[in-house]
């Protein structure tokens, strides 16, 4: 224990800072992002609700399209909350939940704003989280693929 604890950086041999750098979305991409989304979501026929947050989870853009279910109002924008939270798209929830105990499989889907659902996808630029994407009104298999529409029209990968 006490070889651990030599191990580790001392208080004073810490940069004296208080903060870290954290890139996010702007609006100009947020909005560009939820505007190809929209015209994936026309291309198919449907009519959704689509949210863009930033890494910290806060709203950067949104839009309903006219006749899209409102309950997917939330579901779009806790999609995309959850998606840029943890870095995970929401559809691989199930799979990454499986090697948990069942306190934890049963405990996370229970948390507010918690999606384990297809349609939420993380935005990552140079490997960093810079916000989230989530879509609601079609199945998951077309919500993920409007989602992935947003993330393209900024040459991102989801």
């Amino acid at each position: 224990m006490e070889e651990r604890m030599s191990q580790m950086p001392q208080v004073s041999q810490m940069p004296h800072t208080a903060s870290v750098p954290q890139p996010v979305i702007d609006a100009p991409a947020a909005l560009r992002a939820v505007e190809a989304a929209v015209r994936h979501a026309t291309a198919l026929g449907l009519r959704v609700n689509v949210a863009v947050v930033d890494a910290a989870g806060l709203p950067a853009a949104f839009a309903r399209m006219a006749g899209a279910p409102l309950h997917s109002i939330d579901i779009a924008n806790d999609k995309a909350y959850t998606a840029a939270s943890f870095g995970l798209p929401t559809g691989a929830w199930h799979a990454a939940l499986a090697s948990h105990s069942e306190a934890v499989r049963q405990g996370l889907v229970l948390r507010p704003r918690f999606v384990a659902f297809g349609g939420g996808l993380p935005i990552v630029e140079h490997g960093a989280r810079i916000g989230g994407i989530g879509v609601s009104g079609g199945s998951e298999a077309q919500d993920e693929a409007i989602a992935r529409a947003g993330l393209q029209a900024l040459g991102l990968d989801a």
